[in-house]
């Protein structure tokens, strides 16, 4: 009995196993993987070999109009120090068996850059995009932004900060919508200035000592009328301070008269919200595909 008992962990382990990888194999087969593509010149002198990269993920099947698949950019989270596109690999091949072209990107993280320096690698990576998409399948006219915690707020800035993209080769905002995906950094000013929780201190890292960087790169000030469309999708457990700016930033674009798709999402803490998106018929999902019109 004994000896059963320490077989079956194993077993039940390894059934897992063969679940996720022939769950992935089904997802895979659809889809093709363009690995490590440069956003950013070689030449460039602030060029990052590791971080300056994308994954390109597109549907096999030829697009069913001449202009190509929707296309959305996917931003990591990871508190603006840590994370790799190579994690989120799930979430590419399931936008791909949908009729989507996805881009899963990578930027420099916090220390040695700062958040400005990331924006502008987000920037640029979507100005890449808009450039070369059309050979991957997907349409350049269809570009969408998508982030989780702090990936969700640079995706905000991209969608709100047409300075920001005018620096890095887009004199126009190509940006036809964003989702918000249990988004973290959309005002850092209110919560950087406040300092209400143990640790926030940490986050001077990415963002460092002056309140005017806090307030620019805090996509909520850059609200105003005609902005692409949001669809928000907030954990019912996650952190207060990702609801309550997340509610903030809902309350403004409705103010402009942009009243965006709100989702709380019940028992779902921080991390199990874009970890559910492992599930290509996931909540998430159906309001993207809406969306981007896939």
């Amino acid at each position: 009995m004994r000896r059963f008992l320490l077989i079956t962990p194993l077993a039940l382990l390894l059934a897992v196993v063969v679940l996720v990888l022939a769950t992935e194999y089904v997802a895979a087969r659809p889809s093709h993987r363009t690995k490590d593509v440069p956003y950013v010149a070689a030449s460039a002198p602030d060029f990052d070999k590791e971080r300056h990269i994308l994954d390109v993920y597109s549907p096999k099947k030829a697009a069913p109009g001449a202009a190509g698949y929707p296309v959305v950019l996917f931003i990591h989270g990871g508190s603006w120090t840590s994370g790799n596109k190579n994690i989120y690999s799930f979430i590419g091949r399931r936008l791909a068996k949908q009729g989507v072209v996805a881009v899963v990107i990578n930027y420099r993280l916090a220390p040695p850059v700062h958040v400005p320096e990331q924006a502008a690698d987000c920037a640029r990576a979507l100005a890449w995009t808009v450039a070369n998409i059309k050979q991957y399948g997907g349409d350049p006219a269809r570009v969408f932004v998508m982030g989780h915690s702090a990936g969700g707020g640079l995706a905000a800035l991209l969608a709100t900060d047409d300075e920001l993209l005018a620096r890095n080769g887009l004199p126009q905002n190509p940006v036809r919508g964003a989702i918000m995906d249990d988004p973290a950094g959309l005002d850092m000013y209110n919560y950087l200035k406040e300092s209400k929780y143990e640790g926030d201190d940490k986050y001077k890292v990415p963002f460092g000592n002056d309140p005017a960087v806090w307030k620019e790169m805090s996509p909520i000030y850059k609200i105003k009328p005609n902005l692409p469309p949001f669809i928000f999708y907030i954990g019912g457990e996650t952190y207060p301070s990702i609801s309550g700016s997340s509610g903030r930033f809902r309350d403004r674009l409705k103010a402009t008269g942009q009243a965006p798709e709100y989702t709380i999402i019940p028992g779902r803490h921080h991390i199990p919200m874009v970890l559910q998106l492992y599930w290509q018929h996931n909540i998430i999902y159906k309001g993207l595909l809406k969306l981007v019109g896939a």
